[in-house]
């Protein structure tokens, strides 16, 4: 776990760094200095550039990771890196084309419930498009173990950006529609700069010569552009069809609750950079002892530290929406809902990981779009009847299951599971920390109230996390960050 514990916890402060930036930018920023109907509209327009996204990469960046580590020569692996860099090109061109012809009918059908959404699709076809690359690009630095700078590109950079863009805006130095042409420019800046440190850690060396398995890596590349969004679906369509149910300023309350709630996958995100390429290469080389080892200690190691950031969350939720304007309280349910469906989502560890970079990948991919497709459903039968409210239900009941059944497939398949005593132990922590706090505020402001149970948890928490052993590696950096010993 040297790898992994030292550059995930590096990506763990970059990432946090960033979303204490979104932080301010989501809870005070946006709904101060942009109306709500056109912070709705950038929710919704990032949303369906995420959606998209994996359509216009096929699957590249996801390919990369898989199959560089079986390359064994110089020629045959400048070759395939050659080939992923082109791909999603090739794919761009059909489809730049198709949008600029069909442009106005593309933007009447997602016109029907808010007009103002047809005025913005080159807008999501671009970010869409720097999205994609720049995962190509991250994904070259993360196959040479070089994650850091990656990630803080990728969870920093265009916060600490649109930050700038907001405070632009807030001095009217630039309009709003000057506004939504600078978040593209940005995410787009984000990429190119992502391309040159990527080609800096290893320049490439352009090659156009056969590449043996060729079919493999097509037929991985295909079905990976759905089995790899499988996750980004489930997260961004419920915003996208929201877009159609309801007025799309209540999209902005939607996001202010999911953006609390994702605070948690803040160490699965950091993590999963690194443990992509260690899976795939424990799988290339059958090291099946060190991949279940790789797997529990991930799972393990996850789920306390997400299980903390849950109980800060969730047990000073009620506070935190007295503080932010009050019409965005409706979120609550939506925070609770989406925080236990990503506190989940973390117990499964390094689950993804070995499934996408296994030959099991197909299974996973019809799953996945059995699960879309019941997500859709879901939101076709919950936003007209609860909102938002349905929304978070359709997401976490698909994620819930998608997520048991991934779970369940790695067992039958390699005969790994992450359950282990202290898995329980750490169960029964949190259980007994919402039970002991939910319903106990302090009696002063709320920002006081907030910092007093937050201390009060956190020291609960770290103490018997330290005192029973529940991780080694957990305790080997609290020794070293509270300079115990």
């Amino acid at each position: 776990m040297g790898i992994v514990a030292s550059q995930s916890f590096k990506n763990v402060i970059s990432t946090y760094l960033g979303f204490f930036i979104g932080a301010i930018n989501t809870l005070f920023l946006y709904t101060e200095f942009l109306s709500d109907e056109y912070y709705g509209m950038v929710g919704y327009m990032l949303s369906l550039a995420y959606v998209i996204m994996p359509l216009i990469a096929f699957g590249a960046h996801n390919t990369l990771v898989k199959f560089y580590s079986s390359f064994k020569t110089r020629v045959s692996l400048n070759s395939f890196l050659t080939l992923m860099l082109f791909l999603p090109f090739i794919i761009t061109i059909p489809l730049s084309f198709f949008s600029y012809v069909c442009y106005d009918m593309i933007g009447d059908l997602l016109s029907q419930k808010n007009d103002m959404i047809g005025g913005y699709l080159w807008h999501i076809i671009i970010i869409a498009l720097a999205l994609a690359y720049f995962e190509v690009f991250f994904a070259w630095a993360k196959v040479q173990m070089q994650t850091v700078f990656g990630n803080f590109m990728k969870e920093v950079f265009h916060r600490v950006a649109t930050m700038i863009l907001l405070f632009l805006l807030y001095f009217k130095v630039v309009d709003v529609e000057q506004f939504m042409i600078g978040l593209v420019c940005v995410y787009v800046l984000r990429m190119f700069i992502m391309n040159v440190y990527a080609f800096n850690v290893k320049l490439p060396v352009i090659t156009f010569k056969r590449i043996n398995g060729l079919k493999n890596i097509f037929k991985y590349s295909f079905l990976i552009i759905i089995a790899g969004s499988i996750v980004t679906i489930l997260l961004d369509v419920d915003k996208v069809m929201l877009g159609h149910y309801i007025q799309i300023e209540e999209i902005a309350y939607y996001n202010v609750a999911i953006f609390i709630a994702t605070v948690i996958a803040v160490p699965q995100r950091s993590m999963h950079q690194i443990l992509l390429p260690l899976s795939a290469k424990f799988l290339n080389e059958k090291k099946f002892d060190a991949l279940e080892d790789l797997y529990k200690k991930s799972s393990l190691n996850l789920f306390i530290i997400s299980g903390f950031i849950f109980l800060l969350i969730v047990l000073n939720i009620n506070q935190l929406y007295y503080i932010i304007p009050e019409e965005f309280s409706g979120g609550l349910f939506v925070v609770l809902m989406i925080s236990a469906t990503k506190l989940y989502d973390a117990f499964l560890g390094s689950n993804n990981a070995i499934l996408f970079n296994s030959d099991y990948y197909r299974v996973v991919l019809f799953l996945g779009v059995a699960l879309v497709i019941l997500m859709i459903i879901l939101n076709i039968i919950f936003i007209p009847l609860y909102g938002i409210n349905g929304a978070a239900l359709a997401t976490s009941l698909a994620i819930f299951v998608y997520d048991s059944i991934k779970l369940l497939f790695v067992y039958k398949k390699f005969k790994m599971h992450p359950f282990t005593t202290d898995i329980f132990r750490i169960a029964g922590l949190i259980s007994l920390n919402v039970l002991l706090f939910y319903f106990w505020e302090f009696p002063f402001n709320p920002v006081i109230n907030i910092a007093l149970k937050s201390a009060l948890i956190a020291v609960l928490y770290v103490f018997v996390v330290y005192r029973f052993k529940f991780s080694e590696d957990i305790s080997i950096l609290i020794e070293r960050y509270l300079k115990i010993k």
